[in-house]
């Protein structure tokens, strides 16, 4: 997005449409893969095939993407999107801006060595990198409300129900 209003022009009828009928904004997003060569699964996103595959860790070649590096991308992806946007909506001017995560995981879980090392991330990290002249009262503003509205930091802070079917 360009400038404030342009955004706003753009999303106006959009809020005003899910405000007289809730559930138009309720929304199924889909991702589809097919089990590929060796260790990998093809995922398709749209814009090319990609092929995830096994981390180093856990005996992978680190030629395929990691799932776990895909979700720590897919989070700096929405974070930056949103602050971008509301940045935008606040009329904050940002020189420049870089997204980071990190995350820490323990392979002992992943490969079943020790029961008591989790599956999963332990910890994950966003780091936000500005260059801009807001004050520093509007830079609070714009980082609680960008996490706020990140789908995906909301989604890893608060869990969806999961369910696993065939």
């Amino acid at each position: 997005m360009t400038d404030t209003d342009e955004l706003r022009r753009l999303q106006a009828p959009l809020k005003e449409r899910y405000r007289e009928a809730p559930e138009a904004a309720l929304v199924t997003l889909r991702a589809h893969g097919a089990i590929g060569d060796g260790v990998t699964c093809r995922v398709e996103t749209g814009r090319a095939l990609l092929e995830a595959g096994l981390h180093p860790a856990t005996g992978g070649s680190g030629m395929s993407a990691c799932s776990g590096d895909m979700l720590l991308q897919a989070l700096v992806a929405c974070a930056g999107v949103t602050l971008n946007a509301v940045a935008t909506a606040l009329g904050i001017r940002l020189s420049s801006a870089s997204v980071h995560a990190e995350g820490d995981l323990d392979f002992r879980g992943t490969l079943g060595v020790s029961k008591e090392a989790p599956v999963g991330f332990q910890n994950i990290r966003l780091r936000f990198d500005l260059a801009t002249e807001a004050t520093e009262e509007q830079v609070a503003t714009l980082l609680r409300l960008t996490e706020r509205y990140c789908v995906v930091f909301q989604t890893l802070a608060r869990p969806p129900i999961l369910s696993v079917s065939r």
